[in-house]
């Protein structure tokens, strides 16, 4: 196997939920040396997302870093993490604003010692505006930007899958791409620089797409009118006979003209007229009665793979049954847990997923390669702070 081609960079993560920790497995998983600092002492006021009691990190998150504890309390501590990051290229941060200056290893302090270390911060609302330090969640950041505004029709609530737009779309992608950007600037001039990945930022720019269609009235404030938030017959989700789901997006003329073939409607003046926004509602009740009356499972055997844009809902456990998804690799199943693949497939380097370390792990060899000797790495651990 090749090296990945992110093989000699080195990132070094401060341990911490969500986003960031996704971006470190993202990096790991094409090929760069992600250590991970581990709080040698639990923050009691941490969400529990399952580590195991003996220490063991059962999220695929961190599988293929390196985990080294340290007691963030401690200012030997401190200055082990910042040895560390002296020898690195990229440090991943998901802190409030202002928690990593007052540990001290905020950016200045850490460029003094690394110049061109990209210093990645991964936050919510960002680390400057009048809600910096507020607390919040996904829902609450996609909200604020207008991301989760058409993921409801006139008749529902705004959802939307929880982590996939903000947490991990307008986070995680954002905070790897300008990571990426950043050690590209580097090499060339020497120089790092602080990314700072807001996921409102983030769930801003992924919108692009919906900003479009909104700009050119495919969509409008009011939602459940345009053809992409539910108003349209032929782009929506519909139950099936079984209780189950399956999508439909049939948005262009000879896909919509396949859908009505197929649903054997082609005659239907109804139907008649793709765009004719009047009939939309009484056609998508014709259609949710039509889907309403076969199974999901009769659905595919008629739509799947044809150009009438169609897609069964499945559950995540389906999902990894699915032959397409079978085909591709796009999930594995790892000491019995579901996960992943990594993405996008590279014609040069296929990633070989890494297993997760337990806490601590990795503590004396990735001391030992700051070059500390047996009796400084002695002298850490009987001062708590390693």
């Amino acid at each position: 196997m090749t090296a990945g081609p992110l093989s000699g960079i080195k990132v070094v993560e401060i341990a911490g939920i969500g986003p960031g920790p996704c971006a470190g497995m993202m990096l790991a998983d094409m090929g760069a040396e992600v250590i991970l600092v581990d709080r040698k002492v639990a923050n009691a006021n941490a969400a529990d997302l399952g580590a195991g009691a003996d220490g063991s990190q059962i999220t695929f998150f961190n599988r293929g870093k390196k985990s080294i504890a340290v007691n963030l309390k401690k200012s030997e501590g401190i200055e082990a993490v910042l040895k560390l990051i002296e020898t690195a290229d990229v440090l991943i941060e998901g802190f409030r604003p202002g928690v990593m200056e007052r540990l001290g290893l905020g950016p200045e302090v850490c460029h003094a010692r690394n110049e061109k270390l990209v210093y990645g911060r991964m936050t919510g609302w960002g680390q400057t505006g009048p809600l910096s330090h507020a607390a919040g969640h996904d829902p609450n950041y996609i909200a604020l930007t207008g991301a989760l505004y058409h993921g409801g029709t006139k008749d529902t609530a705004p959802t939307a899958p929880l982590t996939l737009v903000g947490d991990l779309g307008g986070g995680t992608m954002i905070l790897a791409w300008g990571i990426l950007c950043a050690v590209i600037e580097a090499q060339k001039t020497g120089k790092g620089q602080v990314v700072d990945a807001a996921i409102t930022d983030g769930s801003a720019y992924i919108s692009s797409l919906l900003m479009m269609m909104h700009n050119t009235g495919q969509i409008q404030d009011q939602r459940g009118s345009g053809w992409a938030d539910g108003g349209s017959p032929w782009s929506d989700t519909y139950p099936t006979s079984d209780g189950k789901f399956i999508s439909v997006c049939a948005l262009e003329p000879q896909f919509y003209a396949l859908l009505l073939e197929k649903l054997e409607i082609a005659d239907n003046e109804l139907f008649a007229n793709q765009w004719d926004v009047a009939r939309w509602p009484e056609a998508k009740q014709a259609m949710a009665e039509i889907f309403a009356g076969r199974t999901r499972d009769q659905w595919c055997e008629l739509l799947e793979g044809t150009d009438a844009c169609f897609a069964p809902v499945l559950s995540f456990t389906e999902a990894q049954q699915h032959p397409h998804n079978v085909a591709r690799k796009t999930f594995q199943k790892i000491n019995g847990n579901l996960q992943p693949s990594p993405a996008p497939k590279l014609s040069g380097y296929e990633p070989e997923i890494g297993i997760c370390p337990t806490l601590g792990e990795h503590t004396d060899e990735v001391l030992d390669s700051l070059g500390l000797e047996a009796e400084a790495i002695a002298e850490l651990k009987a001062l708590g702070a390693v």
